[in-house]
């Protein structure tokens, strides 16, 4: 491990000479990666500097001791020592997970996909609920979200709805949210107080880019017509929605949210990218058995990730087995506790399942 930190470090080293070199903006194309390169390494370099500079404090707490008589500087230097242990400790697990192989779509923005399961006019409501929620979550990190397209339900619930968000990080956040979700609660159109369970299913793709997916326009229809919805912004009096079908998948996308035709159409073909990119993903997973089995959950769209206890107050994530009673705030977009321990449960088994194969 630490003669791949050295190599970092020489190689972090290479980049910033790089970057101070002058005339190093004229080329845009190499100036851009040399800064992400930077950007990526800085927090490993940063870590292992902390990290080495740990062990000298322990070198220096040790040679203390052997050299000091007076009893009171040898307790400051035993106290020094068993701090300077504690940041090695700390700071070898930090580097372990900084040096995990990296999601290479963990930096992608994303297509969020949500359709209500199975509970009716209460399924749909709760949908748009998990929406409202996610767009909260992206506003809270300065994500921007466009919505491509909606169909409503009467009641002001979603049948399915599709979002593109783009932001750092974004897919790095999110992919843990792909699943069904459930919710129990009394239903407002429920007389007797019955407690009801619904579900919806979340859909978190990484949008792909034009070099990861090539689309034959041959294997393409496409439709226009009038967007529909229920008045107001949603319908045009132009015929300037898209229905684009992939004819070889049997895809079809519905983009409807813009003025203009080819702002539609431009939408529909970043979303098609995204699913058959998706597609790929899946097939890959499926070929990958055991790095599928390291993953927090099976990354099964079917699978039962999270349940809502509207009587109860609660938010369950069974994949991890953690609750939290604090649903009002969840449900406003407060979902940073819930990715954190995700993630940190995710780390925490890959890096399990590297110290089984070392």
């Amino acid at each position: 491990m630490f003669d791949r930190l050295d190599d970092i470090r020489i190689h972090y080293e290479e980049i910033m000479q790089a970057l101070n070199e002058p005339g190093v903006t004229d080329d845009q194309g190499r100036f851009r990666k040399l800064m992400k390169e930077q950007s990526d390494l800085a927090p490993v370099v940063e870590a292992y500097q902390a990290y080495k500079r740990a062990k000298q404090d322990i070198e220096d707490s040790l040679a203390l001791l052997d050299e000091e008589s007076d009893e009171e500087m040898r307790e400051m230097a035993k106290e020094e020592l068993s701090d300077a242990k504690k940041r090695v400790e700390q700071l070898e697990q930090e580097l372990k997970i900084l040096l995990l192989p990296k999601d290479p779509n963990d930096d992608k923005n994303i297509i969020l996909e949500i359709r209500a399961g199975a509970g009716g006019d209460e399924a749909a409501l709760f949908a748009a609920e998990l929406y409202r929620m996610y767009v909260n979550y992206a506003e809270s990190q300065r994500w921007k979200v466009e919505l491509v397209s909606v169909n409503e339900s009467g009641i002001g619930g979603f049948k399915e709805v599709v979002a593109m968000i783009s932001g750092k990080g974004a897919y790095s956040r999110m992919k843990y949210e792909s699943g069904v979700h459930r919710v129990q609660r009394v239903p407002e159109t429920e007389s007797g107080g019955r407690i009801h369970t619904s579900t919806a299913t979340v859909a978190v793709m990484p949008e792909a880019e034009d070099v990861d997916v090539q689309i034959d326009l041959n294997d393409c229809r496409i439709d226009v017509m009038r967007a529909s919805g229920n008045g107001g912004q949603c319908v045009n009096t132009t015929d300037s929605a898209v229905r684009l079908t992939h004819i070889p998948t049997g895809i079809v996308i519905y983009s409807q949210t813009e003025k203009s035709q080819l702002q539609n159409k431009e939408k529909a073909f970043r979303l098609l990218r995204s699913k058959l990119y998706d597609l790929e993903m899946e097939k890959k997973m499926s070929a990958e058995a055991a790095e599928r089995r390291s993953q927090i959950g099976t990354g099964d769209r079917s699978e039962k990730i999270r349940t809502y206890n509207f009587p109860q107050g609660r938010v369950t994530e069974h994949r991890i087995k953690l609750t939290l009673y604090r649903i009002d705030s969840i449900m406003n977009g407060d979902i940073q506790e819930l990715i954190d321990s995700l993630i940190a449960a995710d780390q925490a088994m890959r890096l399990s399942r590297l110290n089984e194969t070392n």
